[in-house]
């Protein structure tokens, strides 16, 4: 395939037979464009400077535009979401076939989210919290909320037993890890980022207390995407050689029940996920 004047036609042809290249003279331009519309086309293309032979190497690669399209678009009706709660009750139900108790690092954003998900996981694990979240801003709310998580574990009765770790208090790493990101809208790249830095650092206590599984709290939250909390805690999983408890907390009413539980043992509701990004953002909401 190939377009040119016709003076020029055959000079075209013996450089398309020498390296495979289609060669398109400027003068049509417009058929030129109309290779997208051509079936299976996947082509390196010359554009001519001059019908006088001199050739501008300016390569591009063309290919079948409306095709690709409609392909990715099939492609992403085929991708079904994973129902992980559904995955949950498989593993539970085995756990409980095999009357097996297997030890569970939990990363814990809070003492309100965890309430059900302790309720719920310390009859089939045993349980230790664990409490790293570098981002809470200020640090008074980072003291308000630890000690919160604290009293809850003491205050709550549980078949199987739950401890508590305390991480590392890294304010600086969360701000270099949000370096450039900071006007961004929660629920967006920086949180991703910020769900990775959390469940990377309780991957990395998991493995080195050869715990069975490690998960994370947070997807009991309505506002938070239980998709993408997943994805990141398998993959850092397999970082660390540590399995991850695939889980949706919010389903079967779990954000619900923590809302029960917080009442019921008084606890502390913050009104906004911790940093200082999500707090401005609040306060704004608020004007």
């Amino acid at each position: 395939m190939y377009k040119g004047s016709a003076g020029t036609a055959s000079y075209y042809k013996q450089v398309e037979a020498q390296t495979g290249v289609i060669i398109w003279a400027p003068v049509f331009y417009m058929a030129a464009q109309n290779v997208r519309h051509y079936e299976n086309v996947s082509c390196t293309v010359l554009w001519c400077g001059t019908a006088h032979r001199s050739i501008e190497y300016n390569r591009k690669i063309c290919y079948n535009t409306s095709q690709q399209k409609m392909q990715e678009k099939e492609s992403k009706m085929n991708v079904q979401k994973v129902n992980y709660q559904k995955e949950l009750d498989r593993l539970i139900k085995q756990l409980e076939s095999e009357r097996r108790v297997p030890s569970l690092l939990i990363h814990s954003c809070c003492a309100p989210c965890s309430s059900y998900v302790l309720e719920y996981l310390s009859q089939y694990f045993e349980i230790t919290v664990f409490y790293y979240n570098p981002n809470i801003y200020p640090e008074s709310e980072y003291t308000k909320r630890i000690l919160e998580q604290q009293k809850l574990i003491r205050d709550m009765k549980f078949k199987h037993p739950v401890s508590f770790l305390a991480g590392k208090y890294d304010k600086e790493k969360f701000y270099a890890m949000a370096e450039g990101m900071e006007e961004l809208k929660e629920g967006g790249p920086r949180c991703m980022k910020c769900y990775e830095l959390r469940l990377s650092e309780a991957a990395r206590q998991a493995a080195a207390g050869e715990f069975d599984y490690f998960t994370t709290t947070l997807s009991i939250s309505p506002m938070k995407n239980a998709q993408k909390l997943n994805e990141i805690g398998v993959r850092v999983g397999r970082e660390y050689g540590v399995e991850y408890l695939v889980s949706d907390f919010k389903k079967k009413n779990g954000y619900k029940r923590s809302i029960e539980l917080s009442k019921e043992y008084g606890l502390y509701r913050q009104d906004y996920c911790g940093c200082e990004f999500s707090m401005r953002e609040r306060d704004e909401q608020r004007k």
